[in-house]
């Protein structure tokens, strides 16, 4: 069992004030994405332990819409242990949490919206419905990051300037694609399920140009057969 004052300390940001933008994913041997159409459902207890840890650790999560409805996703909340710790390092007691969209297609009564314990943020783009921004913006700030399509840099940007620089994204994979494309991905922290899937499961990351973004390991923690990796973006490459 992973140890979390440890991983505290494995996955610190020392500089907080420049942007940063974090990815986690979970992924099986093969590179599946799923299992039976959800991510969580390759993770054990060390890799929600170190899913949490990370949670802890940013000022804001970041989500695309279609995986907030294939996951589930309801209001997020730091524990009480957590929201004290986060205090304790002069940060706001829970992450913000902000949801990508062009489309809109989501429901403003859903529980990542009335159940959040600090107002969401809806990132979108000055074409998206506006019938929909309108509804969506009663229970969300919104953002509007691009013309007719969002600009991932103008996205993280946005972020910075609100005082949410710590960025931890968890997905979807054509989220990660844009991110990787306009080459906004700091760090990439990667849980490998010791399982084999098959089938069509996608990648972790889908879309987007095929561009090649260098990464330098930084620790390779085990707990049992799982391996949790973090990687950051190559320096002068």
């Amino acid at each position: 069992m992973l140890d979390r004052d440890e991983l505290l300390k494995k996955y610190w940001i020392d500089d907080r004030t420049e942007p940063r933008v974090r990815m986690n994913f979970v992924s099986s041997l093969d590179g599946a994405a799923t299992h039976q159409g959800v991510s969580g459902a390759l993770g054990n207890a060390d890799d929600k332990l170190v899913f949490d840890t990370v949670r802890v650790l940013t000022d804001v999560i970041l989500v695309g819409a279609g995986t907030v409805r294939a996951e589930g996703y309801g209001g997020i909340h730091a524990s009480e242990a957590d929201a004290a710790w986060r205090t304790v390092q002069g940060w706001s007691p829970q992450p913000r949490v902000a949801i990508v969209s062009s489309r809109l297609d989501l429901d403003p009564t859903l529980g990542v919206f009335v159940d959040a314990p600090v107002r969401p943020l809806i990132v979108t783009h000055a074409a998206a419905p506006a019938d929909r921004l309108a509804a969506l913006s009663r229970v969300a700030d919104v953002l509007i990051c691009g013309e007719t399509e969002i600009d991932p840099v103008a996205m993280v940007l946005a972020l910075a300037v609100r005082g949410l620089p710590q960025i931890l994204c968890e997905g979807g994979p054509h989220l990660f694609g844009a991110l990787i494309e306009a080459d906004c991905v700091d760090e990439l922290c990667l849980s490998l399920s010791p399982v084999l899937e098959g089938g069509e499961a996608g990648r972790i990351a889908s879309g987007g140009a095929q561009i090649s973004r260098p990464m330098t390991l930084l620790h390779a923690l085990n707990a049992g057969d799982m391996l949790f990796l973090r990687y950051a973006r190559r320096e002068n490459r």
